[in-house]
């Protein structure tokens, strides 16, 4: 009766595994890329638009369920000097079986330029 316990126990682990991983995966690689664009187009004079297109595009590349309006971009402060806020909340929703499961997540950071 232990071994049955046991595999079972193993198995509930693997697929539970399985499912959960990808998508907190996927948000770590998300936010990893949010963080780089928002300290990178601190510098720079790209338009707000862009970087929204540009982050819903690697959103696109790694199946990540968000609005392209969902995402928020805003520069604060004049040229190159003020900071870069960015915003993109997002739920990924998983059918598992008996118990539907909602994961929120929020790639959001702010970059302050130093001068």
């Amino acid at each position: 009766m232990k071994l049955i316990f046991g595999i079972v126990i193993i198995a509930v682990s693997i697929y539970l595994g399985v499912q959960f991983i990808p998508p907190y995966y996927e948000n770590y690689q998300f936010g990893d890329f949010v963080k780089s664009e928002a300290t990178l187009q601190t510098y720079t004079t790209k338009p707000e638009a862009d970087i929204r297109d540009t982050i819903f595009k690697k959103a696109q590349d790694l199946e990540i369920p968000i609005a392209k309006d969902a995402i928020k971009v805003q520069r604060q402060g004049i040229g190159n000097t003020g900071s870069l806020n960015i915003q993109a909340p997002y739920t990924v929703h998983m059918e598992l079986p008996g118990y539907p499961v909602d994961l929120h997540f929020d790639a959001s950071t702010q970059n302050k330029s130093p001068f």
